[in-house]
């Protein structure tokens, strides 16, 4: 429910005067304790991702037990069309929620609120715009990624049942970044919740019960999409809604403002799908279909991994942006501690997993034999210590983002992302051989982790 109300921005004594609002709105990410500001933001954001994750994991799992290691290959093949669509929602989500954040923390709402509409709008125009994109040019796409004949007939039949989803998942990305600067990190929890329940409830119905196979996993899919997105707009009929459409000004300069700030973002993430395509090309060329499989449960323990990251910077983005806004160094400080040490639990955790019990993941994921068993240890745990430095990695991104450092931001992204990565996925195989192309992630986040970290220090230091 929107009402007007003249209110006093609590750290208005800090800058020596007093700003004017319109909106009432929860002040605790200026004035609460870090420590329990971002305990709350972290178990919201994280969970999120973690259940997420999970859904997708199952999607994954019913997929794999029902086709065996061909639909595991399949859903490879895909996953990177998932990357592309969900990195769009991201770009606007992430750019256009941190912008909206830093101006309210300088109380200028009517600004903010011109950010939240132009998102709205990016978000249908770019929703359209795939859908079409994808829809007539898949199996193109398909073979690009690396895939045969075999594989292109299963991608096809999981596109032809989640392409209606396209916008959903994209305004999931959107509306859970405003719900975490609008003080509502529980309902963007709680949508992912009941989509995703939706969504593992119907994967083995359709899948088993109906014995639709991969199609029938790809409807459940749309259908726990489309859930979460409805769940999510609850927010705009509750007391705690601070937010609101208006026409905007200087349009292009904003559609701008997010792009530049979204994208390093959404290149991180769209990084999953070019290291993908270029993992999937490799591995048809040096091995074939069952380490194809092998990579396909990798990509599903990557999602946790990259999901648990995302939750660290989605958790602080709106801490450290509305206290940029009103020059809280302190409390920016705070929040920055407590996040690298979430990083760095998070990132050994996810190191030793894939070490301790690599096969555990084989047999969740697949219906496996006895070849994959014995050549999966050596290429999860080998592509699994790049997870070491992953959640800095990704953390660093949101923190300059957080700060309007938005050059470093993509910097480090595109490094990351396209270039090194890139680099080391062709090269790392023809230089020293085949079973070395699983070392090259490490080699990514090792140089750019030492990049963000020269530049967290100095931009840290400059607040």
């Amino acid at each position: 429910m929107l009402f007007d109300l003249i209110i006093i921005r609590c750290n208005a004594s800090k800058r020596g005067i007093f700003n004017i609002g319109y909106i009432c709105i929860e002040m605790e990410l200026l004035n609460e304790k870090i420590g329990k500001v971002y305990l709350k933001y972290l178990v919201s954001a994280t969970g999120g991702a973690f259940l997420a994750s999970v859904f997708a994991m199952i999607d994954a799992m019913m997929i794999g037990k029902y086709h065996g290691a061909i639909g595991t290959a399949a859903v490879a093949i895909f996953n990177p069309c998932w990357t592309m669509i969900y990195c769009l929602g991201l770009l606007i989500g992430i750019g256009g929620a941190t912008h909206f954040a830093v101006n309210r923390g300088r109380g200028k709402d009517t600004i903010s609120y011109e950010y939240f509409t132009i998102s709205v709008i990016l978000g249908i125009t770019v929703s359209v715009a795939m859908f079409v994109f994808l829809n007539f040019n898949i199996v193109r796409i398909f073979y690009f990624f690396g895939a045969n004949d075999e594989l292109v007939s299963l991608a096809k039949l999981y596109f032809a049942s989640v392409k209606f989803a396209i916008p959903m998942c994209i305004f999931d990305s959107i509306m859970s970044a405003y719900l975490r600067n609008d003080n509502n990190p529980k309902l963007a929890f709680s949508a992912v919740i009941v989509g995703g329940i939706f969504n593992a409830v119907l994967d083995y119905y359709f899948v088993f019960v109906l014995n639709m196979g991969i199609y029938g996993a790809g409807l459940a899919t749309a259908i726990g999409l489309t859930i979460c997105t409805v769940t999510m707009l609850l927010h705009f009929v509750t007391k705690k809604n601070s937010i609101k459409l208006v026409i905007p000004h200087n349009t292009f300069l904003k559609v701008k403002d997010i792009i530049v700030l979204g994208f390093p973002t959404a290149i991180m993430d769209l990084a999953m799908g070019i290291i993908g395509v270029l993992f999937n090309r490799q591995i048809m060329k040096y091995f074939g279909i069952n380490e194809l499989a092998i990579y396909g449960v990798i990509t599903q323990i990557a999602a946790f991994a990259q999901c648990s990251a995302y939750g660290i910077g989605q958790a602080s983005q709106p801490i450290i942006s509305q206290n940029f806004g009103a020059r809280n160094k302190d409390r920016i400080l705070e929040c920055l501690k407590y996040a690298l040490i979430t990083c760095l639990i998070m990132g050994t955790i996810w190191t030793l997993v894939t070490r301790i019990a690599p096969n555990m993941f084989i047999k969740i994921f697949m219906a496996y034999n006895n070849d994959i068993l014995k050549i999966a240890p050596f290429i999860i745990s080998t592509y699994g210590l790049s997870y070491l430095l992953l959640p800095f990695n990704v953390f660093s991104t949101y923190y300059f983002q957080s700060l309007l450092k938005s050059k470093t931001s993509m910097l480090s992204s595109i490094l990351r992302s396209v270039v090194l990565s890139s680099f080391f996925i062709i090269i790392i195989p023809k230089v020293f051989g085949a079973k070395y192309l699983w070392n090259a992630i490490f080699c990514t986040e090792m140089i750019v982790g030492i990049y963000n970290m020269i530049n967290m220090k100095k931009f840290t230091q400059d607040l």
